[in-house]
């Protein structure tokens, strides 16, 4: 059963910075063939896509995010990060990890991220 850790989640002021990281509990060989994205869910709203990054380390964004966040990942470390910059009240969400091994997807437990003064 593959369980995704996520962590790096809390308060911060307007501006500020927060850094979330997700790891994989399974050690997968090929690891660097999947994908891994972020998603965010605020109260009262759907489930949106923040940011992806392909296997080969293409990334993509949201517009409401781009230039702010950058995603990022480790293979060896079995792990994908969202580094969040000039954070905004209304980045205020869950923010949960997706992994897609291309043979199963799973999601994290999700982390509160919360902007606010």
């Amino acid at each position: 059963q593959v369980q995704l850790v996520e962590s790096g989640g809390g308060l911060v002021q307007p501006g500020g910075s927060l850094r979330l990281s997700c790891t994989t509990s399974i050690k997968f060989f090929d690891i660097f063939a999947m994908d891994w994205a972020w998603y965010r869910q605020a109260p009262g709203k759907q489930r949106q896509l923040v940011a992806l990054i392909y296997s080969r380390g293409a990334t993509n964004y949201a517009y409401s995010v781009k230039g702010r966040f950058t995603v990022s990942r480790n293979n060896d470390l079995y792990s994908v990060y969202l580094q969040m910059d000039s954070l905004k009240p209304e980045d205020k969400a869950v923010y949960y990890c997706y992994f897609d091994t291309h043979r199963g997807g799973y999601w994290g437990q999700g982390t509160q991220v919360t902007v606010s003064s």
